[in-house]
């Protein structure tokens, strides 16, 4: 006998796996935790299937739970392409827009696409929200978000869900940043700055494995005097002489640089990349937005050509 599929149940499934506990899910969907588990219940019972076990004090997938949890993402993607068909059908882009992106892309690319959005688009009500690229993408997944906006350092693996589509919109370098006034402004290469005090991302970030990496090809361990995910507060440490580091070109859209930029070997970069839910590629509001994301990074690539050939040698 055919078993029956209750959507709303194997929903409530699938974002049990997304947000790893009962309490996260029942938060994200306003309902009661006991509610939840109550549904997740029924589903069990109604497939004749256990799909949950205990995992010290949470619950997990069983191997069950996991296969059926790839079917409720099939499904949900092909739902997402008719929800796309229709949008195209009726021609307008318009409703809310979730986006979620990290701090250098709001600061040098999202003025110029908001911008863009409200002009070309009114009736496209765009959110924007400042978030951890992994947690986003997770977001992203479970429809908190729409797009998000995260970056992939050389060397580091692209994709990271099936579930998930995703493009290059700007390749961005990354470069060598020493004090302008200090003994340090002449270093050339990674290598000469083996004994320096060095500003980096936290531990365990990718920015910072990136970084780890850099060094360690040059010869040496860096020594991490001052932690902190904000560009500018690396800028901001290095243009007083407090320590040198990696930035990207980014920072320089809108201003020239205060510090002496020294470029890195073919790795030293970082790919800006645009993440949208596999299905909703060719949504007319997704193409709006990606449209005017790749041409603010074509602005940005011009603003930071003319920045950086004022940057005195």
């Amino acid at each position: 006998m055919a078993r029956q599929f209750d959507l709303h149940r194997l929903r409530l499934l699938r974002e049990l796996k997304h947000r790893g506990t009962i309490t996260a899910v029942a938060a994200a969907m306003s309902y009661s935790h006991s509610a939840v588990s109550q549904q997740l219940t029924v589903l069990e019972t109604e497939l004749g299937a256990q799909l949950l076990e205990p995992d010290g004090r949470r619950v997990r997938l069983t191997a069950q739970g996991e296969i059926l949890v790839r079917h409720v993402e099939a499904v949900l993607e092909q739902l997402d392409r008719a929800d796309a068909d229709l949008a195209r059908a009726a021609g307008d882009v318009a409703g809310r827009f979730r986006i979620a992106t990290f701090q250098t892309v709001v600061l040098a690319l999202m003025p110029s696409v908001l911008t863009a959005l409200r002009a070309a688009h009114p009736r496209l009500g765009v959110e924007l929200e400042h978030a951890d690229p992994d947690a986003a993408l997770s977001g992203l997944q479970v429809k908190e978000f729409d797009l998000v906006v995260d970056e992939v350092f050389a060397g580091q693996p692209f994709a990271r869900s099936a579930a998930v589509d995703q493009t290059v919109l700007h390749r961005d370098p990354l470069r060598l940043a020493v004090p302008p006034d200090s003994p340090l402004a002449d270093a050339g290469r990674v290598s000469d700055l083996a004994g320096a005090d060095w500003v980096m991302e936290p531990a365990g970030s990718p920015a910072r494995e990136w970084a780890d990496r850099i060094c360690q090809a040059a010869g040496f361990r860096p020594n991490v005097r001052f932690e902190s995910p904000d560009m500018l507060i690396h800028e901001r440490l290095v243009r007083g002489g407090h320590a040198v580091a990696f930035l990207p070109d980014l920072l320089w859209v809108e201003t020239s640089p205060t510090v002496r930029l020294r470029p890195l070997p073919d790795n030293g970069y970082r790919d800006i990349v645009c993440s949208v839910r596999a299905g909703t590629s060719e949504h007319p509001s997704v193409r709006a937005v990606t449209t005017a994301l790749l041409a603010a990074c074509a602005e940005a690539a011009i603003a930071i050509t003319t920045q950086l050939a004022a940057q005195p040698e």
